[in-house]
């Protein structure tokens, strides 16, 4: 995988066309950026759950802006091709346009290529307001970590005929307002495979069905190191490996080929 040329917003746009898979995983430094870039993952995102797994807390919301400029720079200096996509952390961008537009350069400045940010409806705003300034956007509907406790704790999102409506609703206002790529957590398969469907833009999932346009997860859940009970949507990669770049390598493929997610363990 070393001679893979840099992923780009275009090469991501030319996979789509394609109807190719999208491979992303979380990283946190640039050892494991090295790793997953060579193994042959197309977006490293630098995510808020850096709080869980790293700093031991229960949720993102702890998670600060200098914190997530530290982790995106660690991870920038590992990588060589792969799109790095760094997470607008809990208060960083609710406030107004213009405060997102000040932490999105914090987040660029340090290497991002891309920056996520959740929610659906008053986004769309910012998300054209930072795509007309030159950031590629990233958007999040579906489970929002950081609005958890406003979604009634870990919940499956979408569902009923009224918030599968509302979300689709939002999924297009943000790829009309620029976002380049959305990310839809625990939603049932069959929203995501309609929003995957109705949107030009690739759709990346996480426990939301094999359909969407790319899978995302958490590099520790796809390691074995959850603590607890892991989601049913997770699969232990580290199982029956070589090592972490092996177990890292047969996730990618298992993205791109359609063997995961599992389509029986899903949400409905």
């Amino acid at each position: 995988m070393s001679e893979r040329k840099p992923v780009t917003l275009h090469r991501l746009r030319e996979m789509h066309a394609a109807g190719e898979k999208v491979a992303m995983l979380t990283c946190y430094d640039a050892t494991f950026a090295r790793v997953l870039d060579e193994a042959g993952v197309d977006c490293l995102l630098v995510g808020d759950s850096l709080g869980m797994v790293l700093q031991g807390e229960r949720g993102t919301t702890p998670v600060t802006l200098e914190h997530m400029a530290y982790h995106t720079r660690c991870v920038a200096q590992g990588n060589r091709t792969a799109w790095v996509i760094g997470d607008l952390p809990f208060g960083s961008y609710q406030e107004s346009r213009e405060q997102a537009l000040r932490s999105a350069a914090v987040l660029v400045q340090a290497g991002a290529h891309m920056v996520k940010l959740e929610g659906g409806g008053w986004t769309a705003d910012t998300v054209r307001f930072l795509v007309d300034r030159g950031i590629p956007v990233c958007a999040h509907l579906g489970l929002t970590p950081q609005s958890v406790h406003a979604l009634g704790g870990w919940r499956v999102q979408g569902r009923g005929d009224v918030a599968a409506a509302q979300l689709l609703a939002h999924a297009k206002e943000l790829a009309d307002a620029g976002a380049a790529m959305l990310v839809l957590e625990l939603v049932p398969a069959a929203l995501a495979a309609e929003v995957t469907r109705a949107l030009p833009v690739p759709i990346i999932g996480i426990g939301a069905g094999p359909q969407c346009g790319g899978q995302v997860l958490v590099l520790h859940d796809l390691l074995g190191l959850h603590p607890g009970k892991p989601p049913r949507f997770v699969r232990d990669f580290s199982d029956g490996s070589t090592g972490i770049a092996h177990a890292v390598r047969r996730y990618v493929d298992a993205v791109k080929n359609g063997t995961f997610p599992d389509p029986h363990l899903h949400c409905h």
